[in-house]
């Protein structure tokens, strides 16, 4: 099924021009592009060759004006069921990843084959959850691609598929719409370019919404339908651009099969569905908290959530009401308000074991039920980050 959204959302296309679009993307120095599998994938299931040639002939004119690129492919799967001639996607774990490590080599063929028309070498680089969620190799993976750019080849990045679980499982990148928005972090990129399946999100009488400056809008109003091969859908395209967005930079959701799209972006052309940056850009650090899975997740009442979004406040024992999961110092916990909402998150200087002790409890009670172990913020305004929701 072809993805998309059909919302009534108060926007005002006449507001966002070419040249508008321009102040957005005209410092766009380091991208990110996302190709789903619907878009590598041929009506029969087979990776579409030619439509990578495509892709690569325009990320190589990218690269030509100056611009740094690295791309995020999925389609493993779908490679490999069309390598070993499967019908249907497998539902259990392990040929899902033996299908996996088929369809990746044959993936990276068709990306270095194309690549290699303009003299330009791949790099394949396989990502699991737990790289995002570990600090140092977050910190890596820059590294790494920032190394790859100085040789001048290109990094194909993709969901390591072969030996994953929680990935194939429970789908937790979505089709890598959120491992594209945990590269963007990483890389501290300037924007997210998301090619699916349609011209951006689209409107209840089916016409595209140019340029969302509400996320959660649009959030409550996303069918929740995917395609055959696909694993993502508009709702983990929501996600991403929540992420992304809530950091500083710039996502675009567009048609990746549009006559030269990335040309058409990139010179401020109204294709696809602009997710507007918030104002102030998250620091490298920051960026890796927003982009982590929690570990746990602490409740908070009014009056907190009120210091901490409208004050910047680091967060108190006082204002706790709750305490979910287990977890220790220095884990990652996301944070939710009085009506249940996810707030942020940040790292925490206790363990949730002390915590639901001094929960509700002002500073000078936690000092004495804790003595020396005690701190006085629970998560101090420098480890939080807000407004994200991985």
């Amino acid at each position: 099924m072809v993805e998309a959204v059909y919302a009534e959302l108060a926007y005002d296309s006449a507001a966002m021009s070419s040249d508008s679009r321009e102040k957005y993307l005209s410092h766009a120095d380091s991208i990110v592009i996302k190709l789903g599998t619907q878009l590598l994938a041929d009506k029969a299931g087979k990776l579409d060759v030619a439509f990578i040639a495509d892709i690569a002939q325009q990320v190589s004119a990218l690269r030509s004006a100056g611009q740094a690129v690295t791309i995020v492919s999925s389609g493993a799967i779908a490679a490999g069921m069309g390598e070993l001639k499967l019908p249907e996607r497998p539902s259990d774990l392990a040929r899902l990843q033996a299908v996996a490590a088929v369809g990746q080599r044959k993936l990276m063929d068709a990306w270095a084959a194309a690549f290699a028309q303009h003299s330009v070498s791949v790099a394949q680089i396989l990502l699991t959850r737990e790289d995002i969620d570990h600090r140092g190799r977050f910190l890596n993976l820059r590294n790494t691609v920032t190394a790859i750019r100085d040789l001048g080849a290109i990094a194909i990045i993709n969901e390591n598929d072969s030996v994953s679980t929680d990935e194939l499982i429970k789908i937790t990148f979505g089709d890598n719409d959120l491992l594209a928005a945990a590269v963007t972090h990483a890389l501290h990129g300037d924007l997210l370019i998301l090619l699916t399946g349609v011209d951006g999100i689209l409107d209840e009488n089916g016409q595209s919404v140019r340029t969302v400056r509400d996320i959660s809008q649009a959030q409550g109003l996303v069918r929740k339908e995917k395609s055959t091969l696909g694993k993502g859908g508009m709702n983990s395209k929501l996600q991403a651009a929540r992420l992304v967005t809530d950091a500083g930079a710039t996502l675009i959701v567009a048609e990746g099969k549009m006559p030269r799209v990335l040309h058409r972006i990139m010179d401020g052309e109204e294709v696809g569905t602009l997710f507007l940056p918030a104002e102030k850009k998250w620091s490298s650090r920051s960026r890796w908290i927003g982009s982590a899975r929690a570990q746990g997740k602490i409740h908070v009442d009014e009056g907190c959530t009120r210091a901490l979004i409208e004050r910047h406040k680091s967060l108190l024992p006082a204002g706790i009401t709750n305490i979910e999961g287990e977890f220790g110092p220095g884990d990652i916990v996301s944070i939710a308000g009085a009506d249940g909402k996810i707030l942020g998150q940040g790292l925490t200087n206790y363990a949730a074991s002390d915590l639901r002790q001094i929960a509700g409890k002002r500073t000078a009670d936690v000092h004495h039920i804790l003595a020396e172990a005690a701190y006085d913020e629970v998560i101090h305004c420098d480890n939080l980050v807000l407004g994200s929701e991985p």
